[in-house]
């Protein structure tokens, strides 16, 4: 009864998915047109993207998502945000943070009919895996992003989901970027969202998930001489909250 339960709740989550990707489109659309003398960053049409992520997650029951930590007092102040990276669930989970972030995303995922189309309306930056000159021309991008339009960009260091409860090594572009943008680091950890999408499965599953938003690290100063110990200081310092937070809450460990 449980199973079915469940297949029934996936079924409606992923309608709920789609058919909001559906009618948020022509409606980004229209507002790319009619923002674009005073938006450049398109700012306003991501952060409504973002909403389809929090409509889904709102009326799925099986989960509860909340918000905690140190919140940015001015969310046009960019960042380039990092975070461990447990599920493709993360995204919605972030979805709920208060205030707008470009995301380096898989080429592939824009190229999916709608869900890529919307993506790319809201500004979201593409990137092609083991291609250095794709990684070049993603990261020109976000730095243009941060320093010209004032819009923080979001980058998993890890690069992909960890099949395990450990953590992946955090590659360098994030903290690079940082530091030659000229702009902090925001470390973020979220918890609990392995369990929301076990990996290879569609079914959903119960999930307490939490993003906490830690302090900011100023880069001021830093070259990228600096890039090895700024990666492992903001890892070091994701591993240990994200260990806090398992501890506390054993149930919501990555599946």
């Amino acid at each position: 009864m449980a199973r079915l339960y469940i297949t029934i709740v996936s079924v409606w989550v992923w309608f709920v998915l789609g058919a909001c990707l559906l009618l948020w489109l022509p409606v980004l659309a229209v507002l790319r047109v009619v923002t674009a003398p005073f938006d450049r960053g398109r700012y306003w049409i991501g952060l409504l993207f973002r909403q389809v992520a929090v409509v889904t997650s709102t009326l799925n029951p099986l989960w509860r998502f909340r918000v905690t930590g140190i919140l940015p007092e001015n969310p046009r102040h960019p960042y380039v945000a990092v975070s461990n990276h447990e599920s493709f669930v993360d995204i919605l989970l972030m979805s709920h943070l208060p205030w707008e972030m470009k995301w380096l995303s898989k080429v592939e995922i824009l190229r999916i009919p709608v869900l890529g189309w919307d993506m790319w309306l809201a500004g979201d930056v593409p990137v092609q895996r083991g291609t250095a000159k794709s990684a070049v021309k993603a990261m020109r991008r976000c730095r243009e992003i941060l320093q010209q339009e004032k819009v923080s960009v979001m980058i998993f260091p890890e690069g992909t989901r960890s099949p395990t409860a450990d953590l992946l090594p955090f590659k360098d572009g994030a903290f690079r970027l940082a530091i030659e943008a000229g702009v902090p680091i925001l470390p973020m950890v979220v918890h609990g969202t392995g369990t929301a999408l076990p990996k290879h499965g569609w079914r959903f599953g119960r999930s307490n998930a939490e993003v906490r938003v830690l302090e900011p690290i100023e880069t001021t100063g830093m070259t990228v001489a600096d890039v090895p110990a700024l990666r492992e200081r903001v890892r070091t310092l994701i591993a240990q909250i994200r260990d806090e937070m398992r501890s506390c809450d054993p149930a919501g460990s990555v599946s």
